[in-house]
């Protein structure tokens, strides 16, 4: 129970890598809140963690909303009383270039991806202050360390998490409060896969990645939910302000 008397947030919990945390922080002890736009699939998420044995509530959260994000740690701290950890994970993909992506499409993606993160910090971080510390994890990727070329802003927004991640560790550190980005490759979730379906042959394309990995496979979102939870207990308890790469080799490649 490593995560036994705390309270955690997961931002997009409702679905892939958010759920599989959702339900990783619950089994080791965690009080869950449950932070995404959509309800179904939101409440799945809290009813298979109290079918299990847990505690988790479900807030409706539009994380580029700044009345949403203050709402979602109010929520949090009405019902829980605190707040120790804030998994900062709702992100979405839009494929464009410099020259293809729409300038809505670009502040839609930032809004949420990085913008998001921000407005989570500025919330969670007095309620950690207050109680002497906490753990904030945000997720990038490794596209935030190298490039895509069909993904400029989703890059440009993960690159920014990384310098976000380095400067609030350090005006956060002295408060208790450590702060860590996690950098996954390719995870099985409904993003990966809507792209694989969308290709011209599916499961070719899904060969090609996963041969580009050590592995020889992309990962499963459980995985990554464990790195979450190494970060977000006392395990990584002198870890702060750098990141953690969860990509079954992919970036290990020299060609």
């Amino acid at each position: 129970m490593r995560l036994a008397g705390k309270v955690g947030i997961i931002t997009g919990g409702g679905t892939g890598i958010g759920r599989a945390t959702a339900l990783r922080f619950a089994q080791e002890g965690a009080r869950v809140i449950v932070a995404n736009r959509t309800e179904s699939t939101g409440r799945d998420t809290v009813r298979e963690i109290v079918e299990a044995g847990g505690e988790a509530i479900w807030v409706q959260t539009d994380v580029a909303r700044e009345a949403d994000v203050k709402a979602m740690v109010e929520a949090t701290v009405e019902t829980y009383g605190r707040l120790d950890i804030l998994f900062s994970n709702a992100a979405i993909q839009t494929f464009g270039t410099a020259v293809s992506l729409k300038p809505a499409q670009w502040d839609e993606l930032v809004d949420i991806n990085l913008k998001g993160m921000y407005l989570g910090a500025k919330y969670a971080v007095p309620r950690m202050a207050a109680q002497g510390g906490g753990s904030i994890i945000n997720h990038s990727s490794v596209l935030g360390l190298v490039g895509d070329p069909e993904l400029i802003a989703y890059c440009a927004a993960k690159a920014g998490i990384l310098g976000m991640t380095r400067s609030m560790a350090q005006a956060h550190g002295p408060q208790g409060i450590r702060v860590n980005a996690l950098c996954p490759g390719d995870v099985e979730t409904y993003i990966v896969r809507q792209y694989f379906d969308a290709q011209p042959d599916p499961d070719a394309a899904r060969r090609h990645v996963c041969s580009q990995y050590a592995l020889r496979r992309i990962g499963q979102p459980e995985e990554i939910a464990n790195v979450a939870l190494f970060l977000a207990s006392d395990e990584s308890s002198f870890i702060t302000g750098t990141y953690i790469v969860a990509d079954g080799g992919l970036t290990s490649r020299c060609y």
